[in-house]
């Protein structure tokens, strides 16, 4: 007897909408409030940051902050707001890329999310200076700043999603997501170096 496996991940892409800037605003802001100074950042990230760009409806914010030591007080300052911190190995690292050098430790981030009810908001909390900190603004940047890559980017997240939510494997779209980054950080990295990029102003 078949069994049919059903997705339980489905990943939807919509047009890009310019009620996404306005969205993160109102969620940084309150964000920005309870924090004061444990948030030395506070970024719009993802794809919803890059005019243009088809995504998931999911506001991904950057939390930077100066050490991990800061969570606790974090956690209880955002709890409030509704926002829970996920707990598990797999919440406490990125995707670290094969071609880096750094160590395991530059990966390392905290993770929340918001209440049942709630708009939807992935919040990434990373330590300044540490590479993956650094890679979601120089990936968002590079996007804003190349549009015929954000658009080939979209129609690759179309194609995947579209592959991944027809098939059995409920990760498919995020294994096949990663190395489709890999090549956009490498033309992101060569603009850096000859751009001599920099982060600019915190959003918020």
């Amino acid at each position: 007897m078949s069994v049919e496996v059903v997705n339980t991940r489905p990943v939807t892409i919509i047009d890009y909408q310019p009620r996404w800037q306005d969205e993160f605003a109102a969620i940084a802001a309150p964000i920005r409030a309870a924090l004061a100074d444990l948030a030395l950042r506070i970024d719009h990230i993802g794809s919803t940051s890059v005019p243009g760009l088809a995504a998931k409806d999911i506001i991904d914010v950057q939390l930077t902050i100066a050490s991990f030591d800061d969570v606790d007080a974090i956690a209880e300052a955002l709890a409030p707001l509704g926002y829970a911190q996920r707990v598990g190995e797999q919440y406490r690292s990125d995707y670290i890329p094969p071609y880096s050098t750094s160590p395991a430790s530059e990966w390392e981030k905290r993770y929340f999310r918001e209440s049942p009810g709630q708009r939807r908001v992935h919040l990434h909390v990373r330590v300044v200076g540490r590479a993956n900190q650094r890679y979601a603004l120089l990936f968002r940047d590079y996007l804003r700043a190349h549009l015929p890559a954000a658009d080939a980017y979209a129609d690759t997240k179309r194609y995947m999603a579209h592959f991944h939510n027809k098939g059995d494997d409920p990760d498919l779209f995020f294994e096949i997501k990663g190395p489709v980054c890999n090549q956009i950080m490498t033309a992101a990295e060569d603009w850096a170096a000859r751009t001599n990029w920099l982060q600019g102003a915190s959003d918020a």
